[in-house]
């Protein structure tokens, strides 16, 4: 008798998802046909052509797999599924490059505002959300989709939970970052600090979160190891938290289901307490605790050590996460917030320094018996490097919430200075050191292309991250002491735009010092581009060996 031929049907997971997108494809050219602004109805279009990209992407999977479903394990070890992460770190570099380029540009627009052109689209008013959204939730958020689904498979040992769905993660991120750039060059926003996307962004930004969240928790509940590893419970902090807040802050009712214009439901003092809850926080769990899950994972592999103590890690954990939520009224001090309100604020900020530097000494200490290799190792010197900024930045961050300080920084280029000592000193150099680790490992390359590429990427960049954050140090408090300068009849001593005017020296030194990191940044991908390709610099210095003293000469007796 014949064999019978096996017959392949579409999974759960692809006939309900193709069936939603081709959905989303006729809903979409709906809101198209009835939308009341031209940038609602090029969203509605991109979103149409972008579910039917997703559906031919479906049914080419499916037309392209065997019958059998895809193993759980190949030869008793677990069959990783690396494709989301490949996909991620690609989309990190290039958002990188592109984040830090429109910060560079707008640095230089605020030292020479001729530079805006007199355009809408390059006007500073809606590149700088562009900068800001690409630096924080396109390369940051593709470095933690990445990092977060490579980690949780590694330490369970465990293939991530279901098969379109981690793709569907990565793609509907992009997605949607792409839906919140363009809407900002469109003039698409609703004016709230790293929270601009309008509604329809932020709903399907919601949808791909869960799905996220699910991936992860599914990941955990499938693993083959039984303990939980630190790294995950940062992870899910950060995926957890980021819900909440964008949940809540992103409450909004729109004037119309076909227009791109909505109101939130808060308002007056109640809304702008709402903001920086979601606003701090979205620095505590997205810029920090989803970063710090970085950390625990990759120094460790790096320097070839163990974490330094586990018991100080889970401390670290519980009491950031407890004190940071509290933290967000410092932003709004000498407002119409009550005075109880801002001072609980205060306290919680300053009490955030004990964990936060509890978390450096524990990522620092890991490198016990191993701080020979920072000497031949940049990558482990960059993340190392990097929590050096992370204590200096959890450092100034609460002794600028106290009031006293806040008076002379608030509003002041000084917050400027702090901000990015944290995100490129930090965030941006953990992240490069995670995807120099990351990209020899998914590739299946011996080592990086360059060392020496990595050497300068850490020097060029180092040195812009200087003049970035001392110049805006300096002007932030020349700024706060001008405004604050009397005369001896009681009148304001200078005028707005003579301090404006005073500032500009100091933006150019800050443009110079981003014109440097993006330098880095370009160095980065070139090495991490000749890396996938396979190739290995001729200029690969060895490492030195010490040699033995030589024997004394005996001394002749006399």
């Amino acid at each position: 008798m014949a064999a019978r031929a096996h017959v392949k049907y579409m999974t759960e997971g692809e006939g309900g998802l193709s069936a939603a997108l081709l959905a989303g494809v006729l809903v979409c050219l709906f809101a198209a046909a009835r939308a009341e602004d031209a940038a609602f109805a090029f969203h509605a279009y991109l979103s149409a052509a972008a579910s039917l990209g997703g559906l031919m992407l479906v049914l080419s999977h499916f037309a392209g797999r065997d019958a059998s479903p895809v193993p759980q394990e190949v030869n008793g070890k677990p069959n990783y599924n690396l494709g989301p992460v490949k996909f991620a770190v690609i989309a990190s570099v290039v958002w990188g490059i592109a984040g830090f380029l429109v910060g560079v540009i707008i640095a230089f627009q605020l030292w020479a505002p001729e530079l805006n052109f007199g355009l809408p689209f390059t006007n500073f008013g809606r590149l700088r959300p562009l900068h800001t959204s690409a630096v924080i939730f396109a390369f940051g958020g593709n470095v933690l989709i990445g990092t977060s689904f490579y980690v949780v498979q590694r330490t369970c040992r465990a293939r991530l939970a279901g098969e379109l769905a981690p793709w569907f993660v990565v793609l509907g991120y992009n997605f949607f970052i792409v839906l919140a750039g363009t809407g900002y060059l469109l003039g698409v926003t609703q004016s709230k600090e790293y929270a601009e996307p309008e509604w329809y962004a932020d709903l399907w930004l919601t949808i791909v979160w869960v799905v996220y969240l699910l991936v992860f928790l599914g990941t955990i509940w499938k693993r083959k190891e039984p303990h939980i590893f630190v790294a995950n419970w940062f992870y899910l902090a950060f995926i957890v938290t980021i819900a909440m807040l964008h949940i809540v802050n992103n409450l909004a009712m729109p004037v119309s289901v076909f227009g791109s214009k909505s109101y939130p439901i808060f308002s007056g003092v109640q809304d702008a307490l709402i903001q920086w809850w979601y606003g701090h926080n979205a620095v505590g769990f997205f810029l920090t605790a989803g970063f710090l899950a970085i950390m625990y994972y990759f120094i460790p592999k790096r320097a070839e050590r163990p974490v330094y103590s586990y018991r100080l890690s889970i401390i670290h954990f519980w009491a950031l996460i407890f004190m940071y939520i509290w933290a967000g009224p410092h932003h709004l001090h000498y407002t119409a917030l009550p005075d109880w309100a801002q001072t609980l604020g205060m306290t919680f900020s300053i009490m955030l320094w004990m964990p936060s530097w509890g978390g450096m000494i524990n990522g620092l200490m890991t490198l016990s018996g191993a701080w020979d290799k920072l000497r031949t190792d940049p990558v482990l010197r960059m993340m190392v490097v990097s929590l050096a900024f992370y204590g200096m930045s959890t450092f100034e961050g609460p002794m600028m919430s106290i009031k006293a300080v806040n008076s002379l920084s608030h509003y002041t280029d000084w917050t400027i200075g702090h901000v990015h000592s944290g995100a490129l000193g930090w965030v941006a150099y953990v992240s490069f050191g995670a995807l120099y680790c990351l990209v020899p490992w998914l590739w299946n390359r011996p080592r990086l292309y360059s060392l020496k590429l990595v050497e300068w990427h850490f020097w060029v960049s180092t040195l812009g991250i200087v003049l970035y954050i001392t110049s805006m140090w300096v002007a932030g408090i020349m700024q706060g002491l001008m405004w604050r300068a009397y005369n001896a009849l009681g009148f304001l001593e200078y005028s707005f735009i003579e301090t404006v005017e005073a500032m500009q020296p100091y933006y150019l030194v800050r443009a110079l010092g981003g014109v440097l990191f993006l330098t880095g940044a370009l160095i980065m991908a070139f090495n991490l581009y000749m890396t996938v390709r396979g190739s290995e610099a001729e200029e690969e210095e060895q490492v030195p060996v010490l040699a033995p003293a030589p024997a004394p000469l005996p001394i002749a007796a006399e």
